[in-house]
């Protein structure tokens, strides 16, 4: 029953934003349809967000209906206005139903999309809905916090006193929706899982369909399809290589096997038993640790390098995969701008920006929206967007100096504005981020390359070879190459211009990381990080060469006879044509952009990376990683959706086809046994979407406790610390109570140390042990505690001494192992 709320709620939500989106994007081919859901969603909670952060609102039902109002209001306001303001306004406010009507094969594509995808992942959920394991019970915490919170910021469930230190915007969509449809924070979790898959599904199908709808009579229903395919259910060649392994192939006794030279942790080792399908324990997780790092003295570091299509097997509601259909909104914004859309002027501190305010103001919103669910993607999107930016100025005016002016003064101007729109959140806002440091010693191997994105690099390579062949473009080889190569190198030199200055000012960190490393100097360091570099040559090489050939394209040539009437600036850069007719070059272009980018965004952990609490360069993988599969598999999608379309018949247009739908089987081996695996073959111990459900057969002692608080006045409650990815902070995380502290590891990450924190771990102890009653209360009142909980696993952890809260404190609950008592 809640499936079908939430499908009709977003569904109205969508049709109540388009006249907005009609507006908003003449230039797009679906005047934004597809991603009327999505924007309609960020504007909503944007404003309810906003009000209910300056106080104008509470976190309530009146709260959300109010910024519901003003996302309405704006939708009718843009149906009101037309480029014919002879039009009655009736007729105004009717054009975006009428080109519905007119365009209703898409329109029913993409309602058919949106209702599959969320039917689909809906299911999976419910075959294995727990929030059990990995970083859920953090997920599950937040929503549960925030439905309890009277206003904004929302608490931290896991530290009392303080407010959510962490990029929140996504759940607090989620409580949002959960509060208007009356939907339990447990059973919204894997609702909220469902929706951003649909919503990916529909925004990666616009942006493809709009690169493929040249004409209007042109609408490539199907192959937009390849989008969601490539974005959301192809995984990587892990998968593949799991099941030749685990079926024996390429494996022998010699320790020099192909296996072994692969190291790929598990697949490195003789395989016991011959089955048809991978049989280990979560097998499906490897494909999330492809890249496999070393320090120079041998010992491993672990990296993750996560897809969509993990994420989604494994059902983690993370802020990465929450901020998805965001990221796809802004590379939809970033195409608009590439396009001419929002064409106008600006005048800011003197400076001329060629962009409608309406587009500032738009850019900023996602911008911030982004950074506030994900603030690791904000560069990435930032970063896209300005270069569109810049590639529609080059079209426009051709290259200078002033093409780079205007990329860092967009950034800078829209970076600024983004981040006055979202204040009360950066206001509140801490972070383990301690700056970029040098990747010396791990470049990732070629192998693992192209393990981890070669179902994405086989298409784009394939097209990128038609590209080449067809000779529409002269491709310009000489900055191509230049690009390709001097990049990888100018990134290794500045990794040691780093170093070196670590080493002149920070004498101490400099020591400490050589001695860690059994090195005595910057000279041995130098030597022994350039024979591992080389010995690894190979990610190096392919980045090089693929960057060469995207940029070679993307900075082609026009033939002479193209280029005739032009002016001499602008004879090489028609990558935007004006024409109907054009927009396919213009698509190209774009594809090429996105591609350039998320190159980048895999060549940047190979030298430098973001600083945190772990020392590696885990993080930084993950986070560039995620983001340049989101807009590989737009390039992949288009690529494939180009080869398999080719009229001419040939041996190359069949040699592509068996090479594209070896790696669309290859690819989609991943889904298909993990979700058969994670459901343990769709066999679960209860169908349900509630991830809470199996406290009830687990623990229903526990269960009775939790719905008591559940419904019980608000307040602090006390139960035992635990370490992170634990069965701890479970009565925080199921009741949205505030608890003492909850996991110490991850509040220690979201605020970049323990200050907060204080000595609330070892203080929770002698509350729960301690003999001296003085002490308990005195501890008990410092943290406002109301309610004290006593558990199976209180029990187990600390020396209980019972006696003292029975003696002292009333008992509000009992039921088996679970008791409760409260303060006065």
């Amino acid at each position: 029953m809640h499936f079908f709320t939430w499908y009709l709620t977003l569904t109205l939500l969508g049709l109540l934003t388009f006249p907005l989106t009609y507006r908003l994007f003449p230039k797009l081919a679906d005047r934004g349809y597809s991603f009327a859901r999505t924007i309609g969603l960020l504007i909503w909670a944007y404003a309810f967000w906003m009000l209910a952060s300056l106080g104008v609102a509470q976190n309530d039902i009146g709260g959300i209906l109010l910024g519901l109002a003003i996302l309405v209001g704006l939708s009718l306001f843009a149906a009101t206005r037309s480029t014919d303001e002879s039009k009655p306004t009736q007729e105004r406010i009717g054009e975006a139903f009428q080109w519905m009507r007119e365009n209703r094969s898409v329109v029913i594509t993409v309602e058919i999309l949106f209702f599959v995808a969320f039917a689909f992942l809906a299911f999976i959920r419910a075959a294995n809905p727990e929030a059990l394991g990995t970083e859920k019970p953090m997920e599950l915490a937040f929503i549960n916090a925030i439905l309890r919170s009277p206003t904004f910021p929302p608490r931290d469930p896991w530290l009392s006193g303080y407010a959510i230190s962490y990029y929140h915007f996504g759940y607090i969509m989620v409580g949002m929706l959960a509060k208007l449809t009356a939907t339990a924070g447990s059973v919204a979790f894997n609702l909220m899982a469902g929706l951003v898959f649909a919503l990916s599904a529909v925004g990666s199908y616009g942006i493809l369909y709009n690169l493929l709808a040249l004409k209007t009579d042109h609408r490539p229903l199907t192959t937009a399809l390849f989008a969601p395919l490539f974005l959301l259910l192809m995984g990587n060649f892990e998968a593949l290589l799991e099941i030749l392994h685990q079926n024996g192939i390429f494996w022998n006794a010699n320790p020099q096997n192909f296996w072994t030279w692969l190291d790929i942790k598990e697949l490195s080792r003789d395989p016991a038993t011959l089955q048809p399908i991978p049989e280990r324990f979560w097998w499906w997780w490897r494909a999330s640790r492809v890249v496999q790092d070393y320090d120079l003295l041998g010992n491993f570091r672990e990296v993750i390098d996560e897809f969509p299509a993990f994420s989604y097997v494994l059902g983690d509601l993370h802020p990465h995969v929450l901020a998805m259909p965001f990221a796809l909104l802004a590379v939809a914004v970033a195409l608009y701008i590439f396009r001419g859309g929002w064409q106008g002027e600006t005048h800011v501190f003197g400076y001329r920006f060629h962009l409608k305010p309406l587009g500032i103001f738009g850019v900023a919103l996602v911008l911030g929206g982004i950074a506030f669910l994900n603030t690791w993607d904000i560069l990435i999107a930032a970063a896209l967007i300005a270069s569109a930016y810049t590639f529609a100025r080059v079209h426009a005016d051709g290259w200078s100096l002033e093409r780079l002016e205007d990329f860092l003064f967009f950034g800078m101007l829209t970076g600024i504005a983004a981040i006055l729109l979202y204040l009360p959140f950066y206001l509140g806002f801490s972070s383990q981020a301690g700056g970029i440091v040098p990747n010396l010693i791990n470049p990732t191997r070629g192998a693992h390359l192209w393990v981890m994105f070669g179902t994405l690099f086989i298409p784009l390579i394939l097209w990128l070879a038609d590209l080449i062949g067809s000779r529409e473009k002269t491709p310009n080889w000489k900055l191509g190459i230049a690009l390709g190569f001097g990049l990888p190198i100018a990134l290794w030199l500045f990794s040691w211009l780093m170093a070196w200055f670590i080493s002149l000012f920070v004498p101490e960190m400099a020591i400490t990381l050589l001695s860690s490393q059994g090195l005595n100097g910057i000279g041995e360091a130098l030597r022994a990080t350039t024979a591992r570099r080389f010995s690894y040559i190979g990610g190096a090489i392919t980045l090089a060469l693929l960057m060469s050939g995207i940029f070679a394209c993307l900075f082609a040539k026009q033939p002479a006879s193209a280029t005739k009437g032009i002016p001499p600036e602008r004879e090489e850069n028609s990558l935007l044509p004006s024409s109907e007719e054009g927009r396919d070059s213009g698509s190209k272009g774009f594809i090429l952009l996105i591609a350039a980018l998320a190159s980048l965004l895999v060549l940047a952990p190979e030298y430098v990376y973001l600083r945190d609490q772990f020392g590696t360069r885990m993080n930084t993988i993950f986070k560039f990683y995620y983001q340049a599969w989101i807009l590989w598999s737009i390039v992949a999608a288009y690529a494939a959706a180009k080869l398999f379309s080719k009229s001419r018949s040939g041996a190359m247009r069949w040699v592509n086809i068996v090479m594209l739908v070896f790696v669309i089987l290859s690819g989609l081996i991943y889904p298909l046994y993990g979700f058969i695996g994670k459901t343990n073959g769709f066999q679960p111990t209860l169908w349900t979407l509630d991830s809470a459900a199996y406290i009830e057969y687990s623990n229903p002692d526990e269960a009775a406790a939790i719905a008591w608080l559940k419904s019980a006045p608000d307040g602090v409650v006390l139960e035992a610390v635990g370490g992170s990815y634990s069965g701890y902070a479970r009565i925080s995380t199921n009741t949205g109570l505030q608890t003492v502290l909850g996991w110490p590891g991850h509040e220690s990450q979201w605020r970049g140390g323990y200050t907060e924190m204080g000595s609330r771990q070892s203080d929770i102890e002698r509350i729960y042990t301690s003999n001296d009653w003085a002490t308990t209360q005195e501890l008990l009142t410092k943290y406002n505690v109301k309610y004290i909980y006593i558990g199976q696993l209180e029990r187990t952890s600390y020396l209980v001494n019972e006696e003292k809260f029975q003696r002292h404190l009333p008992q509000v609950f009992l039921q088996g192992n679970s008791v409760i008592y409260a303060m006065p």
